[in-house]
């Protein structure tokens, strides 16, 4: 399917949520030039029709495969619960409509009543990578294109280490990302049937990605091919579950996790020997972290997405500021802020969905796509295998990169 170039691009979004509104609040510069949101659908007819007041989408529906078969869309944008994304990401492609969809492509959901803890973390990667491979398939069949909307990769920081490697030629040689916060407060996170994991799926694909970008591109730009993860060495763990957090009085970190991790740590090796490290934590005060570290041959970058120190704000009490926002998932407003007055650039969410809609309408490969979405997710439950067996595990022996 291609799109017009003479008009706008027009999107349908499947959720109503955070993701939605960062989606759509990301995408305020496209809109009525290059981009239109037509339609949004969500679980209930109530949801979507509040998204759609909020943001004036002239249409609101509560069937994702009713907005899919709209003839006035033209991109549908995947933004609701992990347990859906490959779901309505495919039913997509079969009505002939490009694709974005959020983070993560996909993963293991297992059945109702299935014992998490029971279920072969074999099994779990041979499972979340079948349905990585029905997307890509159906895209490819359907001759649309696949956009992974994984935002650290656009973030100006990154994009700016990528051309500062580049005239200096310098080797990436240990890469390290976090991403950490309190804890999400969304019901579907709590559990592994409709999160698809804890920490290492739902915060780790940020800085796996990111990290998998960075291997790939520097690959390309020395040997024209990707430099792709090698192995996998890490550890999950239940932190606000052990009993001397449960026995404070007072808990400032979510809580209430029932079958997934809030703590993790993965070891890559890349194919060329190169390591890289990322944490994934929900046991972290403060507001959301978002940092990149690169040591290099010839330097060393240190990249603060979040927290970022360019306006620092102090109030003594949390109620000086109103409702204004300040900064993602603070448990104060009160002290020290540091709010980002170009946080969507910043996290490299506008510059994304930019991106996503020129390569819809130039008929191109996005910067983020069904390649790295997809090893993101062999990264990820390879780390899983890794947690549970306490071993390396060779990812060209059970997550092979497709051809």
């Amino acid at each position: 399917m291609t799109t017009g170039a003479a008009r706008p691009i027009r999107l349908g979004i499947v959720g109503a949520r955070a993701a939605a509104e960062t989606h759509i609040r990301a995408m305020a510069h496209l809109r009525g030039s290059r981009a239109e949101v037509v339609a949004v659908a969500a679980a209930t007819r109530a949801s979507a029709e509040a998204f759609a007041r909020r943001h004036g989408v002239p249409v609101a529906l509560d069937d994702y495969r009713a907005l899919c078969e709209r003839p006035d869309v033209d991109v549908v944008d995947v933004a609701c619960p992990n347990d859906l994304h490959h779901e309505v990401a495919i039913a997509a492609a079969r009505a002939g409509k490009h694709v974005i969809v959020e983070k993560p492509l996909t993963g293991y959901f297992g059945a109702e009543g299935e014992q998490i803890e029971a279920t072969p973390r074999e099994a779990m990667l041979a499972g979340a990578l079948r349905n990585a491979d029905a997307v890509l398939d159906a895209c490819r069949t359907a001759g649309v294109t696949l956009c992974y909307a994984e935002n650290i990769v656009y973030a100006p920081a990154v994009q700016k280490l990528k051309r500062l490697i580049e005239v200096s030629g310098a080797t990436l040689l240990d890469l390290r990302a976090e991403e950490a916060h309190s804890g999400s407060i969304a019901a579907y996170s709590r559990r592994w049937r409709t999160s698809g994991g804890g920490s290492l799926l739902r915060m780790g694909s940020h800085p796996i990605a990111t990290l998998l970008h960075l291997k790939h591109w520097e690959g390309r730009l020395r040997a024209g091919r990707p430099v792709r993860a090698r192995s996998v060495f890490a550890d999950t763990a239940a932190l606000t579950r052990l009993p001397q957090v449960a026995a404070e009085p007072v808990a400032y970190l979510q809580t209430g996790w029932l079958d997934v991790e809030d703590w993790a740590c993965a070891l890559i090796t890349f194919d060329d020997g190169t390591r890289g490290t990322i944490l994934a934590s929900d046991v972290s005060l403060g507001g959301v972290k978002n940092l990149v570290t690169a040591y290099m041959s010839k330097g060393v970058a240190q990249i603060a997405i979040n927290p970022n120190t360019g306006m620092q704000l102090y109030a003594p009490d949390p109620s000086v500021w109103g409702q204004e926002y300040i900064s993602e998932k603070v448990e104060t407003r009160a002290g020290w802020q540091f709010p980002n007055p170009v946080e969507h650039w910043m996290r490299g969410y506008a510059e994304e969905l930019t991106d996503f809609v020129e390569a819809i309408g130039e008929g191109r490969e996005p910067l983020s796509g069904g390649d790295l979405a997809r090893e993101t997710v062999a990264v990820i439950y390879a780390g899983y295998l890794s947690a549970a067996t306490g071993r390396r595990v060779d990812l060209a022996t059970v997550a092979p990169v497709r051809a």
